[in-house]
């Protein structure tokens, strides 16, 4: 039986033979994926393919894969508090009260008192008039971006910034200048550039406050400057500074004491929030605003009653717990010093994200893989994600790690070091050791 088209129309012609008509161009690159010379199917033949890796058991520091337990290095859990019995008594209390879901936007029928609860919580706590909450922290700096930033307007973005913001900027109508990282000469140019030639354009200046990578800390007090004297905006995406660093955890403003003059901060909070989410605080006109155009916001379901009983949990805990920030700290120093006396190359980070350069993507994927073997997991980061070169273990710590287990991780990182190189005995740097990054 042949059915009409959409305007009532019969086709017309000889029906084609199926097994006569081209194969869709547009999924060679899927078929290309898959060529034996690649570098997928190489790195899997070979049993070093590092990602999508499942975990059986999660505990926090600790956690089960592949039937073995192995020392969790590669976690943004930076509280610890995943499996924090609180916590998790809260998630089943939303499920009892609220059910699973909320099966439609914020917009429509997906508000609960527990979303306008823990908006109020987090503009407090992070001491700005509003806040709004988002189903992701990728959708909230997509959505913000494209909200914000339109037709006419001018995004300056630094080149290290996470894929959620090149996201926004992709989906906005505006401009976007991409300095290099952490050269603000560089950005006070492009700065200089638009306010000669294009005085009337809203200018937005974009950066991560604490880099995923690198773990660095933005140049906070030189960006507010340059935002104030050419009349730009500031937007710090604090994913990885919230619950992390700061005042009381209030993030990379709150390092320098600059909150107040920062006009948007973004977070997530599938880091030290143990949940699922994302949330933008600033000026309560912004954020209405945002809160009404923000296609993210308004056409997706809003965050499940479990994922805000969770936040808010946290928020409890992060606000009367902060010897955790103290003991995040503490660990964090200990460790950074712990590679770089055993020879490693760490960049120069400033929190619990650690970076230890590799060189090579085939070393990396040995590096991790025996890693594993030793019992710690850590996750193998290559380019785009880092220069070419730079392959590296991205480690990262919680305030719930212990001693022995921290002491574990850099015995495993010495004995797979020198087992390939990358260190040497005495703790001198091995042939394959790079130059430092800041």
């Amino acid at each position: 039986m042949t059915l009409p088209d959409f305007h009532g129309q019969q086709p017309t012609g000889p029906t084609p033979d199926p097994a006569s008509r081209p194969k869709a161009s547009v999924f060679d690159k899927a078929t290309r994926f898959f060529d034996p010379e690649g570098d997928y199917v190489k790195v899997t033949e070979a049993g070093l393919y590092p990602y999508f890796r499942a975990i059986e058991v999660n505990e926090g520091s600790r956690a089960v894969m592949d039937g073995r337990e192995t020392i969790m290095a590669g976690s943004n859990n930076y509280l610890g508090l995943t499996s924090d019995p609180r916590v998790v008594q809260a998630a089943k209390d939303a499920v009892d009260r609220y059910g699973t879901g909320c099966t439609g936007s914020r917009f429509l029928n997906g508000t609960l008192d527990l979303h306008l609860e823990l908006e109020e919580r987090l503009a407090a706590f992070m001491r700005k008039e509003a806040c709004v909450l988002f189903s992701t922290g990728y959708m909230t700096n997509q959505g913000l971006l494209q909200s914000v930033a339109q037709r006419g307007d001018v995004i300056f973005s630094d080149k290290d910034n996470h894929a959620c913001i090149l996201a926004g900027q992709q989906v906005s109508a505006a401009e976007t200048v991409r300095y290099r990282h952490n050269d603000l000469d560089h950005l006070r140019t492009f700065l200089q550039r638009t306010s000669e030639e294009r005085p009337e354009a809203g200018k937005l200046i974009v950066t991560d406050g604490v880099f995923s990578m690198s773990g660095t800390l933005a140049k906070v007090p030189e960006l507010v400057a340059l935002a104030e004297e050419f009349g730009a905006a500031l937007m710090l995406d604090d994913a990885h500074a919230v619950g992390v660093v700061g005042d009381g955890g209030r993030g990379s403003a709150s390092v320098f004491g600059l909150e107040d003059r920062v006009d948007l901060t973004t977070g997530t909070f599938s880091k030290s929030f143990s949940s699922l989410g994302g949330f933008a605080v600033g000026d309560e006109t912004v954020i209405e605003y945002v809160r009404h155009t923000a296609s993210t916001h308004i056409f997706s379901a809003s965050m499940p009653p479990s994922a805000v009983a969770t936040v808010l949990a946290c928020l409890d805990i992060l606000e009367t717990e902060p010897e955790r920030l103290d003991r995040l700290q503490e660990i964090s120093d200990f460790m950074r010093d712990g590679f770089r006396a055993l020879g490693f190359d760490v960049w120069a980070s400033q929190t619990p994200i650690i970076p230890v350069v590799i060189g090579e993507m085939y070393r990396c994927f040995e590096f991790w893989k025996d890693l594993l073997d030793a019992g710690v997991f850590a996750n193998a980061v290559i380019p785009p994600a880092v220069p070419k070169g730079q392959s590296l273990m991205r480690t990262s710590y919680m305030a719930t790690h212990t001693d022995a287990e921290l002491q574990t991780v850099l015995d495993a990182f010495e004995q797979v070091g020198l087992k390939h190189g990358i260190i040497a005995p005495g703790g001198k740097p091995g042939p394959a050791m790079t130059n430092g990054r800041a």
